[in-house]
């Protein structure tokens, strides 16, 4: 029987076959298709050989956790799945983000898209990505929709989940504002998640862009809804919290754009409001700047805010969403 490798025809769908294989965010999968391209990578899952750069516990582990998943019918799934009519991008094409292979060996394999690909072709500073707490409140969406829709005046594109909460608002006031948004999804493109944003995530679809790193047919899971940050933060040249709870998932993204130097901005709120503890404990310990209206985030975006890109680590002090904040309130480290 024929090998993998032997049957996908070129990188975009052993591209392909590897999302179907391997989870999002896999480090090992992707320090190898980083130095050694997809075909290549196929064929070493599939062969005994040494790995350089890679222990031999890893590869052995790697290879049994990918092997697992290569089902009898894997290749006619992939010619399913491209049925779908989904667009695909890889690293060779013109409209694959560059801000993805900042990333590393944690970059998607592939992205799948419905909608205008064109807006991930632009330049960083003109694509934010808002998204925070799923229980929201009135207070939290109001100022998250006033703020897309201040982006959607300056023609940003907003980048958000398409989850309930801050990233519904996100994506509903640029809508609104007859603005451009982009819903990056932790499902296949064909799965809209939550069931309650179909007719949100259609439209998006319609008149922006979905996004995924996974094929169709895939379902969510908590751990795919977490990898889906480090994509959104990767995307855009900033990430805006306007409500999060001090451990709320979406502090993934705040880590991502901390390591990529990207900006950050958090909007103050009440004490008393647990929502809005996760963006105050941001802006006390100056991991993030403060949002209060669309010229915040665009001063952001344009550089004119400093980044974490000049924060230096600490060795002390209390920490914070994987955030260590030095004592005074200087040297944030991750």
């Amino acid at each position: 029987m024929a090998s993998l490798a032997e049957q996908v025809h070129g990188e975009r769908m052993a591209r392909i076959v590897l999302s179907m294989i391997a989870e999002p965010d896999d480090l090992t999968t992707g320090y190898v298709l980083g130095r050694h391209g997809g075909v290549a990578t196929l064929s070493l899952v599939e062969s005994d050989h040494d790995v350089t750069g890679l222990g031999r516990a890893d590869v052995l582990l790697w290879r049994e956790r990918l092997r697992a998943r290569i089902a009898p019918d894997l290749m006619e799934r992939v010619a399913e799945v491209e049925q779908h009519g989904f667009g695909t991008l890889i690293p060779a094409d013109r409209e694959w983000p560059a801000g993805l292979d900042e990333l590393g060996d944690r970059a998607p394999y592939v992205l799948w898209t419905q909608g205008a690909s064109s807006f991930l072709a632009t330049a960083l500073s003109d694509r934010v990505t808002i998204t925070g707490a799923r229980a929201s409140t009135h207070y939290g969406e109001h100022v998250t929709k006033d703020l897309a829709t201040g982006l959607a005046d300056e023609e940003r594109v907003v980048i958000a989940g398409g989850a309930y909460g801050i990233d519904n608002a996100a994506h509903r006031g640029v809508l609104a504002a007859g603005g451009q948004t982009i819903a990056v999804l932790a499902t296949g493109l064909d799965r809209r998640y939550p069931a309650a944003h179909i007719e949100l995530l259609d439209r998006i679809g319609d008149t922006g862009l979905l996004v995924s790193e996974l094929p169709p047919d895939t379902t969510p899971t908590r751990d795919r809804l977490v990898a889906r940050n480090r994509l959104m933060a990767a995307l855009s040249g900033g990430v805006v919290i306007p409500e999060a709870g001090v451990r709320s998932g979406s502090i993934a993204a705040v880590r991502t754009a901390h390591h990529l130097g990207r900006g950050i901005g958090a909007v103050p709120g009440p004490v008393t409001s647990v929502a809005s503890s996760g963006p105050n404990e941001l802006i006390k310990q100056g991991v993030a700047s403060v949002v209060t209206q669309a010229g915040d985030v665009i001063a952001l975006l344009d550089g004119a805010e400093p980044t974490g890109k000049n924060l230096t680590r600490s060795a002390s002090g209390r920490e914070f969403g994987g955030y260590r904040s030095a004592p005074g309130g200087s040297g944030r480290s991750i």
